[in-house]
C-alpha cells in the first residue's frame, strides 16, 4: 500500500508517499497537467512492487474537481477528498503553533489517509453524465445567486434617487425582462414620468403579459405620482449606475435560462431522472439540483441513514453529562439542503401523506422549520429506497407505516 499526499495549488501539487508504516518514502512538487501526472506515476512505479495494485494507492486530497482529480481516479487510485478544515484540525497532533507549509500539508494528508482513512470519504465514482449534471446545476444556482446580489445593489440605488420605480414595477417584477427594458429606457423620474401607455404596453407585450393595458396604466400612475427627487447631476450619476446593474440583470437572466436548458437536458438524459421526477415535490430544476449534489455512485451511501447525514436533514445529538439537546445538522452541503427544503415545502401539497407526517409534527409543538425539516429528512430515506430497488415513488408505499400509526 501506498499512501499519498496531495497539497495541490493552481500551477503545482507538493506531494508526498508514504509506506503502509507511515515511513517517508519521497517527496516531490510536480507541475499542474499531463507532464506532472506523468511523473506522479512514475514516483508510484518506483516505489510499489509487482503485488501492488492501483486500488492500493491511497491519495489524499482537498478538493474533489477538475482534470487532475479526475486523472487520480482515471488511474485507478483511491482518492480521499478532505476539507481544509479537518486537515487544519488534524495538524494540531503535531503542534499548536499554527505554522504552515505546502509540504507540511502534504505530510499531514498523506498521514490522514493513513491513519483516519475509515473516516473520511473516498472521491465518489459518479458517472460522467452525473458529473454534467452537477456541473450545470451549480453554475445555474450559482448564476441565480449572482443576480440576486446585483438585484440587491440595482434596488438600494433606486431607493435613494426613484423610490416610484420600486413601487410602479412591483406587479412585473424588476429582475423581469420587460421591468429591466422600461428601467433602462427611463432611468430617471423626469423620463419616466414621460413614458405613455403605448410606449408601456409594448414593452410589456414582448413579454407576453396578461392584462398588459390595465398593466401599463397602474405603471404609468405610478410613475406619475409626485415625489422628492434629488439634484439633477446626482440623479444622472444614479441614473447610470442603475443602467449600468439593470444591463447586467437582462445578460443574467439570458445566461440563467441557457444554463437551465443546458441542465434540464442533462438531467433527463440521465437514467436515474425518473425516479428522482416520480417523487413529490421534484421537478426538473429541484430534480437536477438533487441528484447533482447526492451523485450517483449505487456504492456511496450505505443506508439511508448515511444519505441522510450527508443530505443534513438528520439531527444531532449532543450528549455531556447531564446535557442531552437534539440539534438541526448546520454542517453540510448548503446547495442540496436548500434543493430538499423546497422539496418538503412542495410536497406538502403534492402528497398527502407528507402533509400528514408534517401536521403530526406540528402537533408535537416542533417549529415550522423543524417540521419541514422532518418532512425532508422522511422523503430522503423514501428517494434513497427507491434508488436501491429501482422504483417509482409510490404514495401508498412510501407513508403506509405512518397511516397505520394514524389510523390507530
Amino acid at each position: 500500500m501506498l499512501l499519498i499526499g496531495d497539497d495541490w495549488a493552481e500551477d503545482h501539487h507538493d506531494i508526498e508517499v508514504q509506506d503502509a508504516t507511515g515511513r517517508r518514502l519521497a517527496t516531490a512538487r510536480l507541475s499542474e497537467g499531463a507532464e506532472g501526472m506523468a511523473k506522479l506515476h512514475e514516483l508510484v512505479a518506483r516505489h510499489s512492487d509487482q503485488d501492488l495494485g492501483a486500488a492500493d494507492v491511497i491519495v489524499g486530497i482537498e478538493t474533489d474537481r477538475g482534470t487532475w482529480v479526475q486523472a487520480l481516479l482515471a488511474a485507478g487510485y483511491r482518492v480521499y477528498a478532505i476539507n481544509p478544515r479537518q486537515v487544519v484540525r488534524f495538524k494540531e497532533r503535531y503542534g499548536t503553533s499554527g505554522a504552515k507549509s505546502d509540504k507540511g500539508d502534504a505530510h499531514a494528508l498523506a498521514d490522514m489517509v493513513r491513519i483516519d482513512r475509515d473516516q473520511l470519504r473516498p472521491v465518489a465514482g459518479d458517472s460522467d453524465l452525473a458529473q454534467a449534471v452537477k456541473i450545470a446545476a451549480r453554475a445555474h444556482q450559482t448564476l441565480i445567486w449572482e443576480r440576486t446580489r446585483i438585484f440587491q445593489r440595482l434596488r438600494n440605488a433606486l431607493r435613494e434617487y426613484f423610490p416610484a420605480a420600486l413601487a410602479a414595477y412591483a406587479d412585473v417584477e424588476l429582475t423581469s425582462t420587460d421591468g429591466l427594458e422600461l428601467l433602462i429606457k427611463a432611468p430617471t423620474p423626469r423620463a419616466a414620468s414621460k413614458l405613455t401607455r403605448s410606449q408601456i404596453a409594448a414593452v410589456l407585450a414582448r413579454a407576453r403579459r396578461r392584462g398588459r393595458d390595465a398593466k401599463a396604466g397602474a405603471i404609468q400612475a405610478a410613475l406619475r405620482e409626485k415625489h422628492l427627487q434629488l439634484p439633477e447631476p446626482i440623479t444622472a450619476a444614479y441614473a447610470a449606475t442603475a443602467t449600468a446593474h439593470a444591463r447586467l440583470l437582462l445578460s443574467l437572466n439570458e445566461q440563467i435560462a441557457a444554463m437551465e436548458e443546458q441542465m434540464k437536458a442533462h438531467f433527463l438524459e440521465h437514467p436515474d431522472a425518473e425516479i428522482y421526477l416520480s417523487m413529490p415535490g421534484i421537478g426538473l430544476v429541484t430534480g437536477a439540483r438533487v441528484l447533482a449534489e447526492f451523485g450517483d455512485d449505487p456504492t456511496r451511501y450505505t443506508s439511508a441513514k448515511a444519505r441522510k447525514n450527508y443530505a443534513g436533514t438528520s439531527p444531532v445529538t449532543r450528549a455531556s453529562g447531564k446535557s442531552h439537546t437534539v440539534q438541526a445538522r448546520y454542517v453540510r452541503n448548503n446547495r442540496l439542503a436548500d434543493a430538499l427544503q423546497l422539496q418538503a415545502f412542495s410536497a406538502l401539497r403534492a402528497s398527502p401523506g407528507a402533509r400528514r407526517y408534517y401536521d403530526k409534527q406540528r402537533a408535537r409543538e416542533s417549529g415550522y422549520n423543524a417540521a419541514l425539516r422532518q418532512v425532508g429528512n422522511r422523503l430522503v430515506g423514501i428517494l434513497h429506497g427507491c434508488l436501491k430497488s429501482r422504483t417509482l415513488y409510490d404514495e401508498a408505499t412510501a407513508w403506509s407505516h405512518h397511516v397505520h400509526l394514524h389510523a390507530a
